[in-house]
């Protein structure tokens, strides 16, 4: 699965002539571009797909959304190591919780 997913902008700064920001995904951090979003600024929150910052998003919707993430287990999917996962899930049958 691949969501667009909430962080907040912890630092910016141009890496190889692409504008970068470290961005915080309630414990995550992850490097995001800023090509779409090039006057974002340290504080604020931002939708991220792909390592792409495609929206802003005020701090409540933000914070709800990644809390509701993390009660989901989304956040671990999303960010977790994908061969954890899959071991974890080796013993369940195709199909099983569709």
């Amino acid at each position: 699965m691949c969501l667009a997913v909430p962080g907040r902008v912890l630092s910016i700064a141009e890496v190889d002539g692409t504008l970068m920001a470290d961005v915080d995904f309630g414990g995550v951090r992850k490097e995001v571009c800023l090509q779409y979003i090039p006057d974002a600024v340290v504080g604020e929150y931002l939708v991220v797909h792909v390592g792409f910052a495609i929206q802003r998003l005020d701090e409540r919707s933000a914070l709800e959304t990644l809390a509701n993430f993390e009660k989901l287990g989304i956040l671990a999917e999303e960010f977790g190591d994908g061969f954890e996962l899959a071991a974890q899930h080796k013993d369940i049958p195709q199909g099983a919780g569709k």
